[in-house]
């Protein structure tokens, strides 16, 4: 099927007039420089919140538990926010009896089906029936690999709350559409489909994670700056769903590369309330100075007197 010239441009017309409501440029270049936009929060009112993904890793069951072992005795009494690792399912109940109440362990994803012909499928009844608390839904990988649509994505989120667990919201745009500045577009897109039908009350069992698509693996960084003003757009959206007070109590977090050298840096932005970790949730040392960050003192200060 030919798409009329009249039909692309009537598209291009209508996705550049939503997108020129929101502040973040184009170019990578552009970026990397600047302080907080002035419509972010106040520094450091939400719990911080440091997670890792393992993805299809690792291979063994006896792996998993040498990983959590190393991972566990990296979190230590003082640690006063949330730490989950998000596993593979068969490895989630032996994982939990490795960490035991030192941190949370979650599900990868599941399906919005509750029972029934789904071979395959893992409900959210199944999950909560093992005390898993955080599932996560929308990652990027799901969403690519596996074609799960905005409206899949949405049941699963649905459905994970009703069942009274906690759902983390994956969103974020490919390299393409950030290049063609369709950020806020895209964010804004996800964020509406996948929350939909989920009340204010419920979003405060609701996380949202920023994985820009074309920071991971493509060799491009998504700086602190960079994705502190993706952020406070999140913000901004999740402000004319929901009201201020909910927006501003709801936790983003950035997940695209996240390493044990950047996790500083990301940490000292106001909107940056955590981390979705990747590959280094797999190696116990990085990830234990990930759990383990340190804020850069006088990159803090400054950001305050700019407050001030």
């Amino acid at each position: 099927m030919k798409i009329s010239p009249t039909a692309v441009s009537l598209f291009t017309f209508l996705a550049n007039t939503l997108v020129s409501s929101f502040t973040v440029p184009t170019p990578l270049s552009s970026l990397t420089t600047g302080r907080a936009s002035s419509s972010s929060t106040e520094l450091f009112t939400r719990k911080p919140f440091i997670s890792g993904n393992w993805k299809l890793n690792p291979s063994t069951k006896e792996k998993a538990i040498e990983l959590a072992q190393d991972i566990g005795s990296s979190v230590g009494k003082d640690i006063d926010y949330d730490v989950a690792l998000f596993v593979p399912f068969p490895f989630i109940e032996s994982v939990m009896e490795q960490v035991g109440d030192k941190l949370s362990v979650g599900a990868e994803m599941c399906t919005p089906e509750m029972a029934g012909a789904f071979t395959g499928g893992i409900s959210p009844v199944m999950l909560k029936s093992i005390d898993v608390q955080w599932v996560l839904a929308g990652h990027s990988e799901r969403r690519t690999i596996n074609k799960e649509t905005d409206g899949y994505i949405n049941a699963q989120c649905v459905k994970i709350l009703e069942e009274g667990m906690n759902v983390m919201l994956c969103i974020g745009e490919t390299d393409a559409e950030f290049e063609k500045d369709l950020v806020g577009c895209v964010c804004e897109m996800q964020l509406k489909k996948g929350l939909s039908g989920v009340s204010a009350e419920d979003m405060s069992r609701v996380v949202i994670a920023y994985e820009p698509v074309w920071a991971i693996g493509t060799g491009k960084v998504a700086t602190p700056e960079i994705a502190q003003k993706v952020h406070v757009i999140i913000r901004e959206i999740l402000v004319k769903m929901y009201g201020r007070d909910i927006a501003y109590d709801t936790r983003i977090l950035y997940g695209g590369s996240v390493t044990d050298e950047s996790i500083d840096g990301l940490m000292a932005q106001p909107d940056i309330d955590g981390v979705l970790v990747g590959g280094a949730s797999l190696l116990p040392d990085k990830f234990g100075r990930i759990i383990n960050y340190q804020l850069d003192e006088t990159f803090v200060k400054e950001l305050q007197e700019v407050d001030v």
